[in-house]
């Protein structure tokens, strides 16, 4: 019998501080207990990957053990983003796939993405993993072990979609930050068979993060790229997250376009191609993005936040395109539907090739909007939830009009704002859009009276 510490079984993935929350004793019991998952579903066969965090290695020897010691048979795919241990699975065709990564935690974390199927497994079934530890109560057998390199496999498979004479045309300037990530070896190898003029930054694989923590939903962790670009004069720029899965892109005048900015681009071209179609993003995403999605003749599903669920979400709608607020970007439109920052980089730069003006024309055919970065409020455990369900229950009190798909997203004249609780932190998350200024400063005081009365303060604006 073996239980795991309560805070790593989380909504979407198991995560923690190693040696702390975390240990290799962890990473053999939850191999035994996902083996165990994936025989008891009728599989055979996973593939195993991780990321380039200095305790992947070892955490990948111990989780191998455990899985083999089930009987399950394990195809190692090494040193890659999480995108490169998805794409494997679908090639493959295998029963399911681990992936080692801390994502965009500290280098001092790490953890496992898992996928049972072609589906990613959150929620009840990694719940599910800690009970089958806690009653120890594994499949035996002896399993299989082969190592493979799928590396070139699969950047022919992300070049495949690149429209190589547009890209010769265009001859384009692009700066690619890996922020010693996972994805610096696939950047180097896509790079070198791209047309243009590629600047590569901390594309070395590094899991101490010397440059700065790879987010790059965060502006700071964006600086040294919008240097280079403009030290360059570049066309644009491109930054991903530790693991491959979230992208940041940055215009030739150094504005950062975010996600939904992305997804809002992306759907153009898709909606051309399949007019109609649902195209999902989650409920942290501006208004212009599904006004936008609307206008271009498409469908657009406001859905929770977390990427699990909008994977499902898209299975369930068969849904070209997807994505969140935080750069993660899903191509089920001549891809796999999983989220891979490099190919939704090289979708984008198709795009910018023939777009007159480039990325930041694309941007400014947006309406403008102003609104705030996503606000994160810290809090003790437990209580981002009862704060939430607390504003959802004064708003319905009251009578007013709200979406509580994922907390609660409320609309007025002047724009919108959004609190929910966070699945993977002891965080309230809110975000607020306003037409102009004046109306976000109003929209912004309308949530601070609601947390007030929870007893939370919200940051100045």
């Amino acid at each position: 019998m073996h239980k795991f510490n309560s805070t790593i079984l989380r909504e979407y993935d198991v995560r923690g501080i190693v040696g702390e929350t975390l240990t290799e004793t962890d990473a053999l019991y939850l191999g035994k207990s996902f083996g165990t998952l994936i025989k008891r579903n009728g599989g055979q066969k996973i593939c195993l990957g991780f990321d380039g965090r200095l305790s992947s290695p070892k955490m990948e020897e111990a989780i191998l053990a455990g899985l083999l010691s089930t009987g399950i048979d394990v195809v190692r795919i090494g040193l890659g983003p999480s995108p490169m241990l998805y794409y494997s699975v679908y090639e493959l065709d295998t029963d399911g796939g681990i992936m080692i990564t801390g994502s965009h935690n500290p280098s001092n974390y790490n953890g496992f993405k898992m996928m049972v199927g072609k589906a990613g497994c959150f929620g009840e079934q990694i719940q599910e993993l800690g009970r089958i530890s806690t009653k120890d109560n594994f499949e035996e057998g002896e399993g299989t072990s082969e190592h493979l390199n799928i590396f070139d496999r699969y950047i022919d498979r992300m070049l495949k979609d690149v429209d190589m004479d547009a890209l010769k045309k265009a001859n384009l300037s692009i700066g690619w930050d890996a922020g010693h990530g996972a994805a610096g070896d696939v950047i180097k190898a896509v790079t070198e068979r791209l047309p243009g003029n590629h600047i590569l930054l901390y594309e070395e694989i590094d899991g101490t993060f010397p440059a700065y923590h790879p987010d790059p939903t965060v502006p700071e962790n964006l600086v040294d790229l919008q240097k280079v670009i403009d030290q360059n004069n570049l066309d644009m720029g491109v930054a991903f997250d530790g693991d491959g899965d979230r992208i940041g892109a940055i215009d030739q005048s150094g504005e950062i376009i975010w996600g939904d900015q992305l997804l809002a681009i992306l759907s153009e071209e898709i909606l051309e191609e399949l007019p109609g179609s649902k195209i999902i993003a989650d409920i942290k995403c501006s208004q212009v993005l599904f006004d936008h999605i609307k206008k271009c003749g498409g469908d657009p599903v406001m859905w929770k936040t977390g990427h699990s669920l909008i994977k499902s979400k898209m299975v369930e709608l068969d849904a070209p395109l997807a994505g969140e607020m935080s750069g993660h970007i899903f191509f089920k439109h001549k891809y796999y539907g999983f989220d891979d920052a490099v190919y939704v980089a090289l979708r984008l730069i198709n795009i910018v090739a023939k777009f007159e003006g480039g990325l930041e024309a694309l941007r400014k055919t947006l309406p403008t909007v102003v609104n705030t970065p996503e606000i994160r409020i810290e809090c003790e455990e437990g209580l981002p939830f009862k704060v939430v369900d607390e504003v959802v229950n004064r708003l319905r009190e009251e009578g007013a009009e709200f979406n509580d798909l994922d907390g609660a997203r409320v609309m007025s004249d002047d724009g919108w704002w959004l609190i929910r609780a966070s699945n993977t932190q002891n965080v309230i998350v809110a975000r607020c859009e306003g037409k102009d200024r004046d109306a976000l400063i109003r929209v912004y005081e309308n949530l601070g009276q609601q947390l007030k009365l929870s007893n939370i303060a919200l940051p100045e604006l």
